[in-house]
C-alpha cells in the first residue's frame, strides 16, 4: 500500500484472535483507488484498519467475519478508497516473460494456449523488415505457428492475430492467481491482462 494510506501501520484489529485467526488476517485484499483503478493488494488487517477508520469502503466480502476489540466486520475482499492516492503508474517491463503473461501463454496467430516450451516471441513486422523490439511488435507464437510466418508479415503469410497488440495495463504490484475461486470476484474490478499474473 503506498505510504500516507494508514501512516500508523496499525490494524486497530483485536490481538485475541483464534487459532487459525492469524493467517486468515494476512490473505490479499485488492484494493482500488476512489476512481476505481486498481492500486495494489493489502493484507486483511490493514484492509480491515481502513474501513475501521472510514479510508475505505467494502466492494466485496464473502469470506467470513473478523472480530476486533468492540466490533464484528465482514472479511473484505475489494475495497475502494475513499480520497484519491496519487502515485506514479508502474511500467511493465518489456520481456520474453511479460509478452507470455500478456498474451496469457497462447499463440496469437492459432489462439491456442501452450506450455512455455513450445512458445516462441514472434516479431510481427519482421527485424528484416525494419521492426524493432517494442510491445506493439511482439507477440507471443506457438514454435510452428512462428515457423510458418518465417520472416514475413502477417498479411504476406496470410495469417491474422488473434488480437490487437498492444502495450499492457497491467500494475506489476498486483500479483494473484485467478484461476483460484476465491479471487473470482477481483475478475469484475480488473483488466483481463491482470488475470495471468501468479500470486507471490
Amino acid at each position: 500500500m503506498p505510504s500516507g494510506v494508514d501512516g500508523s501501520g496499525r490494524s486497530g484489529v483485536h490481538n485475541g484472535t483464534a487459532p487459525g485467526e492469524t493467517a486468515r488476517s494476512q490473505q490479499p485484499v485488492l484494493v482500488l483507488n476512489a476512481n476505481f483503478e486498481p492500486l495494489n493488494v493489502c493484507d486483511m488487517r490493514r484492509a480491515v484498519s481502513l474501513l475501521m477508520t472510514g479510508k475505505a469502503r467494502l466492494l466485496e466480502d464473502g469470506r467470513g467475519r473478523i472480530h476486533s476489540a468492540r466490533a464484528t466486520y465482514p472479511r473484505p475482499s475489494v475495497i475502494k478508497l475513499e480520497h484519491m492516492v496519487r502515485h506514479p503508474r508502474p511500467r511493465v517491463k518489456l520481456s520474453k516473460r511479460e509478452v507470455f503473461r500478456r498474451d496469457n501463454y497462447t499463440c496469437q496467430y492459432c489462439g491456442k494456449h501452450f506450455p512455455t516450451a513450445a512458445l516462441s516471441i514472434d516479431h510481427v513486422l519482421p527485424r528484416a523488415q525494419g521492426g524493432g523490439e517494442s510491445w506493439e511488435n511482439l507477440v507471443c507464437a506457438c514454435l510452428w505457428c512462428n515457423a510458418k510466418k518465417g520472416g514475413r508479415t502477417p498479411e504476406q503469410a496470410n495469417m491474422k492475430l488473434v488480437r490487437p497488440v498492444k502495450r499492457p495495463k497491467r500494475n506489476p504490484l498486483i500479483t494473484l492467481r485467478l484461476g483460484s475461486e476465491k479471487y473470482q470476484s477481483w475478475k469484475t474490478f480488473l483488466d483481463e491482462a491482470y488475470w495471468s499474473v501468479e500470486l507471490r
